[in-house]
């Protein structure tokens, strides 16, 4: 069976290790792209109908206020369904010691059982969090395995870890 990489990614104003950095592609995104070329697995983009603001403070006090309302934001062209993957690589940036919202829409949305998902996260400094427990609440009955996290400022050079990663899932 196929692949998916179901992933959230945010272009525009983000924070790299002390500065602000505007960049075209999203770190989550560019890291799903080089997931997609490791595993042949199809690429599918978790995006808001409404998306957060393009200046990184207002984004990230848009996404606490969704987080402390457990908003459930409305995403865009879900798949009808996720019969034909076995396998889902769950790619999101850490916001707040968790998922952007919209990724638990996309969760949410379908009966996980039997599958597995390999959660990998962008972040500047806070790693995976609980996000991989909260995976695991929003999934129940898939298997979650031990996530990845990447250095944002790094996703361009992130494909040895990935390629490791990605090894150690299979062995």
């Amino acid at each position: 069976m196929a692949a998916l990489i179901a992933f959230y990614s945010r272009a525009g104003e983000n924070y790299f290790g002390g500065a602000y950095r505007r960049i075209a592609v999203g770190n989550t995104e560019k890291a799903a792209g080089i997931l997609a070329e490791l595993t042949g697995g199809e690429l599918y983009k978790i995006e808001q109908a409404q998306p957060y603001s393009e200046d990184y403070d207002t984004c990230i006090a848009e996404a606490k206020a969704d987080l402390q309302a457990k908003a459930r934001p409305e995403v865009l062209g879900l798949p009808d369904g996720l019969d034909a993957y076995d396998e889902i690589y769950l790619g999101y940036p850490n916001y707040w010691g968790t998922m952007p919202m919209a990724v638990y829409t996309f969760l949410e949305h379908y009966d996980l059982t039997g599958k597995t998902i390999h959660p990998f996260c962008t972040h500047e400094g806070s790693g995976l969090s609980h996000t991989v427990q909260d995976i695991q609440k929003a999934a129940p009955g898939a298997r979650v395995t031990k996530g990845l996290a990447i250095h944002g400022s790094s996703a361009d050079s992130a494909k040895p870890a990935l390629e490791t990663w990605i090894r150690e899932e299979d062995a």
